[in-house]
């Protein structure tokens, strides 16, 4: 198996909603992007599936001197072996791959958050970070989408948080800032004894309303030039953001008890009406 063949295998086992966007794409920027986010679901699966703290920080520090090896153009892991033609031919920065570690070695740390400065920077790492590098494969002209993939990726993450607020109190993690449960009479222990309640509505809905504005704040960022080879991250947005309006259109609070899906078919009908409308913009400006 050749590194990029592991990054695809591994990528295809996630299961990601990202791949969706990836069918519009040239070979290499498809594999430049499969490479950056098979790296994204190694170290992610150190969080998941590592229970001992020092286990899993060892792995942490371990990957951060591959990405050193990486930027002196001597790795050994397969991932960063498919990702070493691409740091040169889209100027990846190594800091931007130490940040998403510091987000990793964030989820070591810490199972709650006090406010959403902190789980701003936690999302930023996670995922702003992700939409950056992301930006810099598809491709750009205006310094001003690299503001539109910041708030893209700290929506798609704070979406993810939204559905998955059930999944991470089985992990005894609470992603919601603890200021604003307090702030809507819902305690801790209603969360990991999942009981759904009026507050808990409300205060979703505000993680929600949150949520949308990233979303809005990204998609007024992106300049009309860079539309066209932005495409695929824009179909990622779209994903999400109907999943969002999915959540919010049923009782939010059931995510504590339900995970909300997309159907296949829904998602190609989002692709498609996503696509077609940017093209379609993108060419008549």
């Amino acid at each position: 198996m050749t590194p990029i063949q592991y990054c695809y295998e591994k990528v295809k086992t996630s299961k990601s909603n990202f791949t969706w966007a990836f069918y519009f794409l040239s070979q290499d920027r498809r594999d430049a992007l499969i490479s950056l986010y098979a790296f994204c679901r190694e170290i992610d699966d150190i969080v998941d599936e590592t229970l001992e703290l020092e286990v899993a920080t060892a792995k942490i520090n371990w990957w951060k001197a591959e990405i050193n090896r990486l930027f002196h153009e001597t790795p050994q892991h397969p991932v960063t072996k498919s990702l070493l033609k691409f740091i040169h031919i889209y100027e990846l920065n190594e800091a931007y791959f130490i940040e998403m570690l510091d987000g990793m070695e964030m989820d070591l740390k810490f199972n709650r958050y006090e406010n959403f400065k902190q789980l701003q920077l936690y999302c930023y790492r996670v995922a702003g970070v992700v939409g950056i590098l992301s930006v810099k494969i598809l491709g750009f002209k205006n310094q001003a989408t690299l503001k539109y993939a910041h708030d893209l990726g700290i929506a798609l993450q704070l979406t993810n948080i939204i559905r998955d607020v059930g999944e991470d109190a089985r992990k005894n993690r609470i992603y919601i800032p603890l200021d604003e449960l307090k702030e809507f009479s819902v305690s801790e222990d209603e969360i990991l004894k999942f009981k759904e309640s009026n507050h808990l509505s409300n205060l979703m809905f505000h993680q929600i309303a949150r949520a949308e504005v990233f979303y809005k704040n990204a998609y007024q960022k992106l300049p009309k030039e860079d539309i066209n080879p932005q495409i695929p991250g824009l179909i990622m947005g779209k994903i999400y953001e109907t999943l969002l309006l999915e959540i919010k259109r049923d009782k939010p609070e059931q995510t504590l008890n339900h995970k909300v899906l997309l159907p296949p078919f829904r998602k190609v009908l989002v692709i498609l009406a996503c696509f077609f409308k940017n093209k379609f913009y993108a060419l008549s400006n």
